[in-house]
């Protein structure tokens, strides 16, 4: 019997791609695992457990690639020697892992050093545009869709009590927990502006 096991590392990555492949080298639909927004370097994911926990001695266990199943080569080699004490198969994409070829060892630690460099890498990159300004003003989430004039006016109506929140509200298309949150931005550039 073949289990399969697909990662992704974010919620807005999609798994299709790894599914499909497993589904192609011959593993049920129901035998697939899998770990969305979970990172190759923590081996403490639940459908990872549930993959090894489902394989028996002479079952197969199939990753799409070796940096779905980790980004680490110690985690790597632990579960790969796990998997073969139990004597459980291990496939990686189309080739299947052979414990007593020295050259499958190697091929295996080497795919795996480049699974855990390729991951140290990406983060290199991450930290490095991290650090341009352009890239950091883009992440800085959801931006109020009300200008600071309103925020001021919106503040004024607020203080000169001859309109409800509900009125103003009303008057600038939005709603009275967005009249309240005007009215505090507003109260903070003017008390950054005095401080």
């Amino acid at each position: 019997m073949k289990v399969g096991y697909a990662r992704v590392s974010t919620n807005e990555q999609d798994a299709q791609a790894q599914r499909a492949f497993l589904l192609s080298v011959g593993v049920d639909e129901g035998r697939i695992y899998s770990d969305v927004g979970f990172t190759g370097k923590n081996a403490q994911r639940e459908g990872l457990r549930q993959a090894l926990a489902a394989v028996r001695e002479g079952d197969t266990l199939v990753v799409p690639k070796m940096d779905r199943l980790a980004r680490n080569v110690e985690d790597t080699l632990q579960i790969v020697r796990e998997l073969t004490e139990r004597g459980v198969i291990f496939q990686m994409g189309q080739t299947v892992y052979d414990p007593h070829d020295p050259w499958s060892k190697l091929f295996l630690t080497f795919l795996a050093a480049i699974a855990e460099a390729e991951g140290g890498w990406i983060s290199l990159r991450t930290q490095e545009a991290m650090a341009r300004p352009a890239v950091r003003a883009k992440l800085k989430g959801r931006q109020p869709s009300l200008s600071p004039e309103k925020d001021a006016a919106i503040a004024r109506h607020l203080a000169d009590n001859e309109m409800t929140p509900a009125e103003i509200a009303t008057l600038f298309n939005t709603s009275r927990s967005s009249v309240y949150r005007a009215a505090g931005r507003h109260q903070k550039r003017m008390e950054a502006r005095r401080g």
